[in-house]
């Protein structure tokens, strides 16, 4: 698709069942039928260390990695293409690689860097002068930019076009010896200034950048561009299906350009597919940059945020991102996939996964006047009541319980099943109880329930056979853990942020995040490690934050039972 005349993506609400057709497998499937490169594939996953991955990442690691699963003896490289110094960190290879071995997938020894390569491209470069066909151009960047003409427009060519190979060379390695300014030369390939595809016109090759590289040090000053150092690099390791977004289609003749210059055998071949666009999310680096540096979420693993950090943090699983990318395929046409399809994805998985509890977000206490004061006994209860092979834990009891505030109301509407005067509701796994009186303070808010509770109903269900309606989680007060929950919602409210020409940052959702100090949880929470998953009945999945402290554990909501903004559009 040209850049030129982008086709707007539409959305679409891929299925929730089986994946998807994937054309890129089927396409190297197809190549080792045909006995291409002789039979091999090697594919490579080539993030740029210059910030941290994000979900859409997910689905090319899972295209370029899937694809080395899938067919015999194919192997794919992690690659990391360090050229541009200015923005590139040791911090940023360490934490692609934890991301890349939490969702999955292992390289072994297959880690390169095109720093690794930097003086077999610079040798490669060397030949491109020799052969006429790259040159030193001694224009300022303006009169470059000027020169390129536009998509309407042809370029001009260059007055240093014509440079005799041996001046070209001479100044090129005076720039490598950190002879020339920066900005003051630039190497160019010599290919077509009236090509309609402006990535053929003479495009630069290497740039004079005095900045302190995370790898090689200051051993360089001059950097190549990555459109001449990516296909090299893959031509150097022997890939032979190099896998691309699809706004990188018009960069193709470029890629087979530099390769046609130099004999390659493998000799890769560049394939495209659409990338990963999702409602309510901006996947844009730079615009995840911009939420990072204005403050806008507490940094890259932000649980708000859609980079592999934040979503792990927040209690995503690995398993239900694969199963994501693999529900809406590969194409090679532009569209947006509902977010809603992500998290039924992560919904279904934590449902199989987690073990059950019970947490109270905003604790009413509930005072049980006819149960003896001093005395407490415990209920059995599974972690899973699907699973009884994951086994149960003891849940305490006693006379003074917390029920959640939003589960009693004074005035109750019709259908309400919950707590009320004079009405009575079940404790999960525990007994009947019924509201006798409701206390209040000076302002005339509840602060206290007195009930009377039915012994003879102990595991929740009456001898005499009355139906009971409602069943409460709660936590006894004696017994209770304290914790501080954090209650994650999406971070935009608009679908497309900034698609209508907004401020995308005007359209974060002030509702994104609610911190919710107080709450209690049952004591068979008490000491669950950074990272460990769990449902608190009737209220949602949630994750142990890393902020956690011992006797004070911070949750992350990771999603709702239920799809709540389904449920706010159909009202």
């Amino acid at each position: 698709m040209s850049p030129m005349s982008p086709e707007k993506p539409t959305t679409e609400r891929a299925s929730d069942g089986d994946k998807l057709p994937n054309f890129v497998l089927e396409a190297v499937q197809r190549d080792v039928a045909e006995g291409k490169s002789g039979g091999k594939v090697m594919t490579r996953f080539p993030p740029e260390p210059n910030g941290y991955l994000h979900v859409g990442h997910a689905k090319s690691i899972c295209l370029n990695f899937g694809i080395a699963q899938t067919i015999p003896d194919a192997v794919c490289n992690l690659r990391f293409d360090d050229t541009n110094p200015s923005t590139e960190e040791a911090e940023f290879v360490r934490s692609i690689q934890e991301d890349l071995r939490w969702l999955g997938f292992d390289w072994g020894k297959r880690m390169y860097f095109a720093s690794d390569y930097f003086e077999k491209l610079y040798g490669l470069a060397v030949a491109l002068i020799e052969a006429n066909k790259a040159y030193v151009d001694s224009q300022s960047l303006e009169e470059m930019r000027l020169g390129r003409g536009s998509f309407y427009k042809p370029g001009q060519v260059s007055p240093h076009r014509d440079r005799p190979p041996a001046e070209s060379l001479a100044l090129f390695e005076r720039m490598r010896a950190g002879e020339l300014a920066d900005g003051s030369h630039v190497l160019r390939a010599k290919i077509d200034m009236s090509s309609p595809n402006q990535n053929l016109r003479d495009p630069v090759m290497y740039r004079i950048k005095r900045e302190h590289h995370h790898r090689t040090g200051d051993t360089w000053c001059i950097y190549p561009m990555y459109d001449f150092a990516h296909g090299y690099s893959d031509a150097i390791e022997g890939v032979t299906h190099s896998i691309c977004t699809l706004e990188f289609e018009n960069h193709r003749p470029l890629y087979d350009w530099f390769l046609d210059q130099a004999p390659f055998d493998p000799r890769p071949q560049q394939i495209e597919f659409a990338r990963l666009n999702l409602t309510h999310t901006v996947l844009s680096k730079r615009k995840l940059q911009q939420l990072v540096a204005g403050k806008h979420v507490s940094g890259w693993d932000d649980p708000r945020m859609p980079t592999l950090a934040g979503l792990r943090r927040r209690g995503y699983t690995p398993e239900a991102i694969r199963a994501f990318c693999d529900r809406i395929g590969v194409s090679k046409r532009n569209s947006f996939v509902d977010v809603t399809l992500l998290e039924h994805a992560v919904r279904e998985d934590l449902n199989a996964r987690c073990r059950r509890a019970m947490g109270v977000l905003r604790p009413l206490r509930v005072v049980l006047e006819n149960y003896p004061e001093g005395e407490e006994q415990s209920f059995d209860a599974p972690w899973s009541p699907d699973d009884p092979a994951r086994g149960s834990r003891r849940i305490p009891f006693s006379r003074v319980v917390y029920i959640d505030a939003e589960d009693f109301a004074e005035t109750p509407p019709k259908g309400w099943f919950r707590l009320s005067p004079g009405a009575e509701v079940r404790l999960r796994y525990a007994c009947i109880i019924r509201c006798e009186r409701v206390v209040k303070d000076e302002q005339g808010k509840v602060v206290e329930l007195r009930c009377s509770w039915d012994p003879d109903s102990l595991g929740g269900n009456a001898k005499d056979g009355r139906k009971i309606k409602g069943t409460l989680h709660w936590v006894s007060e004696k017994r209770a853990v304290p914790a501080e929950v954090r209650l994650y919602d999406r971070l935009f409210a608009a679908e497309h942020p900034g698609e209508e020409g907004d401020d995308f940052l005007e359209e974060i959702n002030p509702a994104s995040c609610e911190v919710v100090t107080g709450a209690r949880l049952e004591p068979a929470l008490a000491g669950a490690p950074a990272g460990d998953r769990v449902q608190l009945e009737r209220v949602g999945y949630f994750c142990v934050d890393p902020d956690s402290k011992p006797g004070a554990i911070v949750l992350n909501r990771t999603i709702g039972l239920r799809d709540s903004w389904g449920a706010k559009q159909k009202k």
